[in-house]
């Protein structure tokens, strides 16, 4: 199937071939032509598989025609749950909207009032929004949805994981009744059931990849650690592995990711940290920094990393593993975009194994176990693992603890085991060994 069977106008045809694609996914194939012919759609679509296209075209398509309501408010508003994903749907809106004078702006929290305000003093089509920005407007009598024709909701279960439902459902309230509206997430079960039930009418439903994705494209790696000091090793020796050219780095708090990206830096990497306390002229410098080729390493949180979009990211490394299992997913998609291949590892404590258990789960698959030889795991894992799962390089491990007595916490989140660090001072570096396979 082309792009061309989807009934999309020309100019948005040429915008797609212009941007360098020639045949739509398969999130675009069902979703498009559902969008398109104006009912509403709750979409199950992991990142990476072509989702912002699949509602930002049918949107554009729409606005290609005049409004039946005069007024200045917009005739289409994407919320999305972090100001990352804002802005890559920004991104895409000027990619596939090159030959339409679209007007289009972004409301997102962290960003000043002052041009948010003279946006909103104009007409506006298209309306980028995060949840709680938007309400603030609201509630201060500056929005006009008389002319909202298309309500987006992107990743619809991340708002919902953020407690921002009660404003999305404010938003949805003060919407005209007969809207369209779309809502995309990765999954479609539990909570996001009852959310479209009350904000969806009739919608059709799309189903594609689901929970249980593989990710073909990235190879996905797990080594075992006994605690923090052996994470911090093994983190050491996969950093300089001369296969990786950029990275992402997980940590659980916002804290673990300033405070190793500045121990990264001190042993030669250039590092920086990604996180929601960052003001957003930061982040921003910060993202451009790392698609200039200027930051090899970038630390970050599950909330700030949200929509990332850097091409050519080799590895995605879990430093801490995410509580919920769906984070995982969403993490490992920085890497192995757009067809290319990538390595996803997880360095996993002794408080972690029952995380792994659910990412396992999740995503209906064992995860291979690596060992890098001189950095082997003493604590063995306390459930069987199916045959073949555990990959051996090197050296078989010693049995017995390290320095006789079993390690610590191994998560970069637990202050206590900062505190501690930091009054012990620099640790000796283990012995590396060699590369891991």
């Amino acid at each position: 199937m082309s792009f061309s069977s989807l009934n999309l106008d020309a100019s948005l045809l040429q915008a797609v071939q212009a941007c360098g694609f020639t045949e739509p996914t398969e999130i675009q194939r069902q979703a498009i032509p559902v969008a398109l012919a104006g009912r509403d759609l709750m979409a199950s679509a992991q990142t990476g598989t072509g989702k912002t296209a699949a509602f930002v075209l049918p949107a554009l398509q729409r606005l290609l025609e005049p409004s039946k309501v005069h007024g200045r408010g917009p005739r289409v508003l994407v919320l999305t749950p972090t100001r990352e994903l804002a802005q890559q749907v920004t991104g895409a809106i000027n990619d596939f909207g090159r030959q339409q004078r679209v007007r289009a702006g972004s409301i997102v929290g962290g960003e000043p009032y002052g041009p948010q305000l003279k946006l909103l003093e104009r007409p506006v089509d298209f309306l980028i929004a995060t949840p709680g920005r938007l309400i603030d407007h609201m509630n201060r009598g500056r929005i006009d949805f008389s002319r909202l024709e298309l309500l987006v909701l992107d990743e619809a279960d991340r708002m919902l994981d953020m407690g921002f439902i009660d404003d999305v459902d404010q938003i949805a309230a003060a919407a005209p009744a007969d809207r369209q509206t779309l809502l995309f997430s990765a999954t479609l079960e539990g909570n996001i059931q009852r959310v479209a039930q009350r904000l969806l009418r009739d919608p059709a439903s799309v189903q594609v990849a689901g929970v249980k994705v593989k990710h073909e494209s990235i190879e996905q790696r797990i080594h075992l650690a006994d605690d923090f000091k052996h994470k911090r090793a093994l983190l050491k020796h996969l950093l300089n592995d001369a296969e990786l050219s950029q990275c992402v780095v997980f940590t659980a708090t916002k804290r673990g990711a300033d405070e190793l990206a500045m121990q990264l830096e001190d042993e030669g990497h250039s590092s920086a940290a990604l996180h929601g306390d960052m003001h957003q002229k930061q982040r921003q410098r910060t993202i451009e920094r790392m698609k200039r080729g200027h930051v090899r390493v970038l630390v970050a949180t599950d909330v700030a990393a949200r929509g990332l979009d850097i091409k050519g990211l080799s590895h995605v490394i879990n430093f801490d593993l995410p509580m919920q299992a769906e984070d995982y997913v969403h993490r490992i998609g920085r890497t192995g975009r757009g067809g290319a291949s990538g390595i996803a590892v997880s360095i996993v404590g002794p408080q972690e194994r029952f995380l792994l258990g659910r990412i396992e789960k999740l995503t209906g698959q064992a995860l291979e176990r690596h060992v890098i030889a001189g950095l082997e795991p003493t604590r063995a894992e306390t459930r069987p693992r199916p045959e073949g799962a555990f990959k051996k390089d090197g050296r078989r491990p010693n049995s017995a603890p390290r320095n006789g007595k079993p390690g610590g916490s191994s998560r970069f989140g637990d202050k206590h085991k900062w505190d501690q660090n930091k009054k012990k001072g620099p640790q000796q570096p283990r012995h590396s060994g060699t590369r891991h396979g």
